[in-house]
């Protein structure tokens, strides 16, 4: 992953549309292919072609927010390789990327092993200082968010509530009907999350601490890989009751593997339990 361009992609043509979060790209997209003559777009997690969605999983799919970001930024192994097996099946082609930065359209390309872009295309390039500010206002009041997308896909690939339709009719090589889908996404998201593993840690010893017969929870450790899984240990004390010790052990083990994926977004490689003492309450 992201080592250099995959040989089976060199004869892909890269663009990128960039803007912040509600300065109106989606509603756009359309419009941009068009003119950059790419035949594919990338926009959070999706590819899309000419209104449909070909490969990959919307972001808005998720409930959580870092899961989300992470959905977009194709961080998750079966989700990148099945973009990357539809790219490869389909060279020669182009794609443009919707992305909030030019460094987000980067890691994008380096996670796709993608050639960099030919051309990057900034939303000021394509709409006005107040149309701008229009989309800000509405994405901030009413929490919508415009997918280049049928409703009927999005009611099938999103996770929110679809609020109305665009359409368009986009005078292209093969003129034919835009669609674009009004969304409010299950959260907004604004800026960037960092989760301290002392949040992590202190996550997992309540939750620990909630199981019937663990009396006390003496230390908890999180290990992080490159890949962003997690490795947690938890040491605790049992005291005696209707479960066994390895039967509280396992109870432990799945409620904070299943509280940490929900609470923040991340995988779980392996919950270690280590009963350190029995208390005698």
């Amino acid at each position: 992953m992201g080592q250099g361009i995959n040989p089976a992609f060199e004869r892909i043509r890269v663009f990128a549309f960039v803007g912040a979060a509600g300065t109106g790209k989606s509603q756009r997209a359309q419009f941009v292919a068009d003119y950059l003559d790419a035949d594919y777009i990338i926009d959070d997690g999706l590819v899309i072609r000419k209104t449909t969605i070909v490969a990959g999983k919307s972001a808005k799919t998720e409930r959580n927010q870092i899961r989300a970001i992470r959905r977009a930024m194709f961080d998750f192994d079966e989700h990148r390789a099945s973009v990357m097996e539809f790219f490869r099946r389909s060279a020669p082609c182009s794609v443009m990327i919707i992305a909030t930065s030019d460094e987000m359209a980067e890691r994008i390309i380096k996670r796709l092993d993608l050639p960099m872009p030919d051309r990057v295309v900034h939303i000021e390039e394509v709409a006005t200082p107040e149309e701008i500010s229009r989309a800000r206002k509405e994405r901030k009041s009413k929490g919508q968010h415009v997918i280049p997308v049928s409703h009927v896909l999005v009611r099938k690939n999103f996770a929110g509530k679809l609020v109305g339709r665009l359409r368009v009719l986009w005078k292209a090589k093969e003129p034919y009907e835009g669609e674009k889908t009004i969304v409010r996404p299950p959260f907004s998201f604004y800026g960037e999350v960092h989760i301290e593993p002392d949040a992590i840690e202190q996550l997992c010893g309540h939750v620990a601490a909630r199981v019937a017969q663990v009396p006390k929870v003496i230390a908890t450790r999180v290990f992080s890989s490159e890949e962003e899984y997690l490795k947690i240990d938890i040491d605790i004390k049992v005291s005696p009751g209707s479960r066994s010790i390895i039967a509280v052990s396992e109870l432990v083990r799945q409620r904070v593997a299943r509280s940490v994926r929900y609470f923040t977004g991340l995988d779980v490689k392996a919950v270690n339990i280590n009963v350190v003492g029995m208390e005698f309450m």
